[in-house]
């Protein structure tokens, strides 16, 4: 079976600032990857490459079978995509948004009404269907977004820091929503900075300085690293003095 994912030294460069640097990976269909590091590492800059959304500057990568340079369409008629800063219309209601994502992604009018009933009862959204988004709390957008970047089914979806800045029981129950994705065959690529939802992955990459630092299961990590968690893998990764030696 060919990988989801597939990079091989693939570089950005912003003028003489290298933002990721010759990194290489593959990622399994229906796997998910976790792609974790500290603010700055790189995971935003990676993703909007692997998602057309960015040009690399040297190297190579395929998306779904689809070359990142040259076929960016199409990898994008393939993909869902959550960003970290913007996935919703605040000044648009729950089901605004989802009518207008659904005719972004191409569905038939009839879909996205059987999908925007599926979904607002899924989320136990009924009472606040025709609610401005802004006015709901951040943990219900989040879980709002994501059902949205997977309504049309898409072969991968791409988390960008889905769990910023919500409370642990709301990043459990989206974690809950990733497995969900991920049974049904969907493969999952999340960036995240909080170190504990390492555990939650099949594979994680840990970024730093630009470059993939480890790549492993979380438990093969933590015992070539000697660790009881996944942030003490961190600290020992990103330690002074690590990554010149």
């Amino acid at each position: 079976m060919l990988p989801a994912i597939t990079a091989d030294k693939l570089t950005k460069r912003f003028g003489d600032f290298t933002a990721v640097n010759q990194i290489t990976f593959e990622v399994k269909k229906g796997e998910i990857f976790g792609f974790l590091g500290a603010n700055g590492a790189g995971k935003t800059t990676a993703i909007r490459m692997l998602n057309g959304l960015s040009r690399p500057t040297a190297g190579k990568a395929q998306v779904a079978g689809f070359d990142v340079y040259r076929q960016t369409e199409k990898i994008k008629r393939r993909i869902g995509y959550m960003s970290q800063k913007f996935s919703l219309y605040e000044d648009l209601t729950v089901r605004e948004n989802i009518q207008f994502y659904g005719g972004i992604y191409g569905l038939p009018l009839a879909e996205i009404r059987r999908q925007m009933k599926q979904l607002v009862a899924g989320l136990g959204m009924e009472p606040y269907a025709r609610n401005l988004v802004k006015s709901l709390p951040l943990g219900w957008r989040q879980k709002l977004a994501f059902s949205i970047s997977i309504m049309h089914n898409p072969e991968i979806v791409f988390l960008d820091e889905p769990t910023g800045g919500v409370d642990p029981i709301t990043r459990r129950q989206f974690w809950e929503m990733i497995y969900k994705a991920a049974n049904e065959g969907m493969t999952v690529f999340v960036t995240t900075h909080y170190m504990d939802e390492a555990e939650y992955c099949n594979r994680v990459s840990i970024m730093a300085d630009g470059r993939i630092a480890a790549l492993d299961t979380p438990h093969a990590l933590k015992e070539q690293f000697h660790a009881t968690s996944m942030n003490d893998v961190f600290l020992n990764l990103t330690r002074p003095g690590r990554q010149a030696s």
